[in-house]
């Protein structure tokens, strides 16, 4: 694993990036100093940041001067030292969530084109993509979107060359090892292969994103008809 390195972002965010990989045992240490940091509830943190191998850190530079610390950042620094060492004894069971995907053409448009590239029945794909665990290795790009991984190697596909200029929410779709779930409608260049009728960003809930960081995520195999069931219970 890479030396950790503490750097500062700006005037008042700090990162600790861990490398530079989709590596799970990098992305459980990194969810562990997150987990971390969130159980001390310092008053000075704003916000903590997981990303795939780093972590970014937000925090109120007059809240920490108040205290009569000088250097702010160097008391940051210090912090995420003694964070690093820490986190590995903070062990958090991770949430298993089931997600229903219809994968019909009509709602995976590009599953055909896997197909002929891949060589392989739709069948197969549905089979390979729905037979494994995926880790949620974080969020971002759209609030709510998942990067989750590692899809198997024969479905792994690259991110199309002209995006779509309109994905609709809960489209289930594929770039590189990465799987993913887009939570509203938007562009996107990543390959669709179904959708799910669940609801996976409503910005008037508490907790507006259905998926965290952590979260270890099946997909399960519904019909159309399954998915036009309870499409007007989840989605806009």
């Amino acid at each position: 694993m890479t030396q950790p390195r503490i750097f500062p972002l700006g005037d008042h965010a700090i990162t600790v990036s861990l490398g530079n990989s989709i590596d799970e045992e990098i992305n459980r240490r990194v969810f562990s100093i997150f987990c971390y940091l969130k159980k001390q509830s310092f008053a000075f943190i704003l916000d903590v940041i997981p990303a795939y191998a780093s972590l970014l850190v937000v925090y109120d530079v007059m809240c920490i001067r108040n205290t009569g610390v000088k250097n702010s950042y160097d008391y940051m620094h210090d912090l995420l030292k003694n964070a690093l060492q820490q986190a590995p004894h903070i062990v958090s069971e991770p949430r298993k969530i089931s997600v229903p995907v219809c994968y019909h053409e009509s709602v995976g448009p590009d599953l055909a084109t896997l197909s002929q590239e891949k060589m392989l029945s739709i069948d197969k794909i549905v089979e390979i993509h729905s037979s494994r665990l995926y880790r949620v290795y974080m969020l971002g790009f759209l609030p709510g979107f998942t990067y989750m991984g590692k899809v198997n190697d024969r479905i792994a596909m690259p991110r199309k060359a002209v995006p779509n200029k309109t994905v609709r929410a809960g489209s289930v779709g594929i770039a590189g090892t990465q799987t993913g779930i887009y939570p509203v409608d938007s562009p996107g260049g990543w390959n669709i292969i179904g959708r799910t009728p669940l609801k996976i960003f409503d910005a008037h809930s508490d907790h507006p994103c259905l998926f965290e960081p952590g979260d270890q995520v099946k997909f399960e195999p519904i019909t159309m008809d399954e998915f036009l069931q309870h499409q007007s219970n989840y989605v806009n």
